[in-house]
């Protein structure tokens, strides 16, 4: 039967976030619940509040989750109740042209729980990029939940439905970073921490952080940053030339999504090399760059959507990383907070005090 648990909605926008009454319906074909362990908090959940991604209210937050399937729906057979999963919010359907072309991470018609989650008095939530898990359990599709070793606690492995993924696979995946690589990563919050650890671990020899503060800075040398620099104390382009040799970096990350770091990134990169954006800009944001250089530079310029993954072949690899002490998923959790305490871990989030603060259910 349907159970009525805690969960954290925005009501209205910009409103202070509640932790309210919530309906969770049993799973139906193809659903799951998910009893949820620990969630991350991501700028995802604040641009939800604030009406920045549509304006569906209510919605039930939160994304970045790992916990224990409950229940399973009629035809579920990749997981079952007991299973240890992370959740993700790209469900790939196995059919679409993207899945037929062997390119699944780029599926066109991903999908979600067919049931919604409710208020007592049964206004429907919109849950969060399809999840909604700051709550005791939440219900999705079965194929949003991946199954993975324990060998991480759900506070850290829970990263990995989002920012921590996002970062990591813009730098391995959607870049190509290989052994011997040179690369840049302009903003070091837990995307660009997650891409400098992944251009670590594929063997980059040369990593430069780029940010304006500097307690950012020294945290990025903690997961791999061999050089750092403070892009408001030189110029960006010209400091990186000089650390890559003259040339510029192999692979330059953008994950701040503006128009100046995008344009840094661009002359930051060597020719015919690689520029990524993962940082998410705003629908008003413009750029305008010079098309003989586009054409004179070679090289790609390319986005990253979720670090273009695959969560069944990138997060059990992932942990497996982590259990071999080559990942340190434990150094994104800047604290560990109840399910009350969202709102003041939004204003740290903002002042950049924290690359994480993570919800424990």
């Amino acid at each position: 039967m349907p159970s009525t648990v805690k969960g954290v909605i925005a009501r209205a926008k910009g409103a202070p976030v509640e932790v309210v009454d919530v309906v969770v319906p049993d799973p139906g074909p193809g659903e799951a619940v998910v009893r949820v362990a620990a969630c991350g908090v991501c700028h995802t959940d604040l641009h939800y509040r604030e009406g920045g991604i549509s304006d569906d209210f209510p919605f039930l937050l939160g994304h970045e989750a790992a916990g224990t399937v409950e229940a399973v729906g009629e035809g579920v057979t990749d997981v079952a109740p007991g299973d240890f999963v992370i959740l993700n919010w790209r469900a790939v359907c196995g059919q679409c042209r993207a899945c037929a072309k062997g390119k699944p991470w780029y599926c066109f018609s991903t999908h979600n729980a067919t049931q919604k989650m409710t208020l007592t008095d049964g206004t429907e939530l919109e849950p969060a990029l399809g999840i909604g898990a700051f709550i005791e359990k939440t219900l999705v599709a079965a194929g949003q939940c991946t199954k993975v070793d324990r060998a991480a606690p759900a506070t850290a492995a829970g990263l990995l439905g989002c920012g921590v993924m996002a970062g990591f696979g813009a730098a391995v995946n959607t870049g190509g970073v290989t052994r011997g690589d040179s690369v840049a990563v302009f903003g070091c919050g837990g995307v660009g921490d997650a891409a400098i650890a992944g251009a670590s671990v594929a063997g980059a020899t040369t990593i430069i952080a780029v940010d304006i503060d500097d307690r950012k800075l020294a945290t990025a040398t903690e997961f791999g940053a061999t050089h750092t620099i403070n892009s408001k104390e030189c110029d960006v382009v010209e400091e990186i030339r000089s650390l890559t040799g003259g040339f510029g970096a192999d692979v330059v990350v953008d994950a701040v999504g503006r128009p100046e770091t995008y344009e840094q990134a661009f002359y930051a990169r060597d020719l015919a090399g690689t520029v990524v954006l993962v940082g998410v800009p705003t629908p008003d944001l413009k750029i305008e760059l010079p098309l003989i250089e586009i054409f004179g530079r070679g090289g790609a310029l390319k986005s990253s959507w979720y670090g273009d993954c695959l969560p069944a072949r990138d997060f059990p690899m992932l942990i497996d990383l982590y259990r071999q002490g080559r990942f340190d998923l434990d150094g994104f959790v800047s604290e560990k907070i109840g399910i009350n305490d969202i709102e003041s871990a939004f204003d740290k989030m903002g002042k950049g005090d924290v690359l994480r603060s993570v919800v424990e259910l």
